[in-house]
């Protein structure tokens, strides 16, 4: 059953990818240089995105419901894919890149992709965010918020 489900090149994740190129950025995918293997790395900008599915990566959102069957074990899946999340932006981070972080929340609502992709491609041009973000269905958040908040 788990043997199904992708970890690369997911809706998601293609959706992000295709929109960039179309407005001329150019990435490589998955790279396996770096922590984590960011689904995007976008080397000119020495930032990458993590294109994060609401499932599996925990997101507090109307996507993620725990399973009720064999709940102990998906508590422990999620939770040990949020630490490593934690552990690779702070890797990341520590190594000078800038790291985004797209949730699959906000990409469910197709109204939003066109604005959310033309905003993710200008927050990577300008460069003029904090050195962490995260595009959620609800807002923006960086990382100056989430530690004041």
């Amino acid at each position: 059953m788990m043997s199904g489900i992708r970890s690369k090149n997911t809706k998601p994740e293609l959706l992000v990818r295709y929109g960039l190129h179309a407005l001329g950025l150019r990435y490589r995918i998955h790279y396996h240089k770096l922590y984590g293997k960011p689904d995007l790395v976008f080397p000119r900008y020495k930032t990458v995105v993590f294109v994060h599915g609401c499932f599996w990566h925990g997101h507090n959102c109307h996507l993620f419901k725990l399973p009720s069957t064999n709940t102990s074990f998906w508590e422990t899946k999620i939770a040990k894919n949020q630490r490593n999340d934690k552990k690779n932006i702070d890797l990341l981070l520590a190594a000078g890149w800038k790291v985004i972080v797209v949730w699959e929340c906000v990409l469910k609502r197709s109204k939003m992709i066109p604005s959310l992709i033309l905003h993710l491609a200008e927050i990577i041009k300008t460069g003029s965010y904090s050195n962490f973000i995260e595009l959620t269905s609800a807002k923006t958040t960086s990382i100056e918020e989430q530690s004041n908040g």
